[in-house]
């Protein structure tokens, strides 16, 4: 991974160093809270410290623990930056979140950055069905999520409730079929008596085995066993055909915090973070696709135009604290 990166880096070291021309902050340290796992985002962080000789601390934890301390530590936190998983643990902090210049903002399709510069979009994630393949054949799925709540479902089905990912989708539900469609369908899933898992790897892993036939994980965690076991694994995803929530795009993103004592230096990790050399790693080396222009999507992935993912703004997916009102009053969570 990390030299694919070096690799590249040469081509947009100028875009590393767009900070720099204007007078280095005081501290030589960034301080970053991340909710998003150091196997997927510490390479990244790694080659912005040997391109800037900056020193990056990083505290990795869930994206909704991660919040919740920043929350909790207000104008006392020492992080700079707050890298999220999901636009829910964004919107969470986003009133604590100092204004991203446009110069790094507009690099970013709309729909992945917040509608007042709060934060922006480092990579894209799709919400799929994965499925085992010797059980099923993507004809045999409904055409949208809504569909697992048949009662011919009962006991095939994975899901992940205290997954933030899992959470953001029920979120984006909300948004787009409402509140009592959305609480109709956590009942239906219920009354199916699902498998619970703590997190996506074992769903996809689970699937595989035969031990469950469908789950609700990112797009991702499936190449990396393919990665890793071949084509043989019997498991693929798949898009609903109708759309809906069962296929929204979800975005990792990062905010930079307003009690940060370091705004220059962290407004030059997150245009690290756009550079074509960030957005290719994200691309070629953790499967996820890429939130800037002239940049190649992974020949593995369904290209973003192929899936009928329903038209939502990221910015409308903060309400997570709803979602989790909605989880514990299902009697999902406790």
């Amino acid at each position: 991974m990390k030299k694919l990166i070096t690799g590249l880096v040469s081509l947009v070291l100028a875009l590393v160093l767009v900070q720099s021309a204007c007078g280095q902050a005081d501290s030589q340290t960034l301080t970053v809270y991340s909710g998003r796992s150091e196997e997927l985002i510490g390479p990244v962080i790694e080659q912005f410290e040997e391109f800037t000789g900056l020193t990056v601390k990083v505290r990795y934890g869930k994206t909704a623990e991660m919040a919740a301390t920043i929350m909790e530590e207000g104008n006392n936190s020492p992080a700079d930056v707050f890298i999220a998983q999901d636009p829910g643990g964004l919107g969470a902090v986003e009133h604590l979140f100092a204004d991203i210049p446009d110069s790094i903002i507009d690099q970013v399709d709309a729909k992945f950055s917040s509608s007042d510069n709060k934060w922006v979009g480092i990579s894209g994630r799709a919400r799929v069905v994965v499925y085992n393949t010797d059980l099923l054949d993507e004809s045999d799925l409904p055409d949208d999520i809504w569909g697992f709540v048949d009662p011919e479902w009962n006991g095939r089905i994975g899901w992940a409730p205290t997954n933030s990912s899992f959470q953001a989708m029920l979120t984006a539900m909300r948004v787009i079929w409402g509140e009592t469609k959305t609480r109709d369908w956590i009942l239906g899933i219920q009354a199916n008596n699902p498998t619970v898992y703590p997190k996506n790897t074992p769903i996809v892993a689970a699937v595989g085995a035969g031990e469950i036939e469908v789950g609700f994980p990112n797009h991702y965690y499936l190449y990396r066993f393919l990665q890793e076991h071949g084509e043989s694994f019997a498991a693929r995803n798949y898009h609903p055909r109708d759309g809906g929530p069962g296929a929204v795009i979800l975005v990792a993103g990062a905010g930079i915090l307003k009690t940060s004592s370091n705004e220059e230096n962290a407004q030059r990790l997150l245009d690290f973070m756009l550079s074509p050399v960030a957005q290719q790693y994200f691309a070629g080396q953790t499967f996820e696709y890429p939130v800037i222009e002239g940049v190649t999507t992974n020949r593995l992935l369904t290209p973003l135009a192929d899936i009928n993912s329903p038209a939502i703004d990221m910015a409308d997916m903060a309400d997570l604290d709803g979602t989790l009102d909605l989880l514990r009053e299902t009697g999902v969570l406790l």
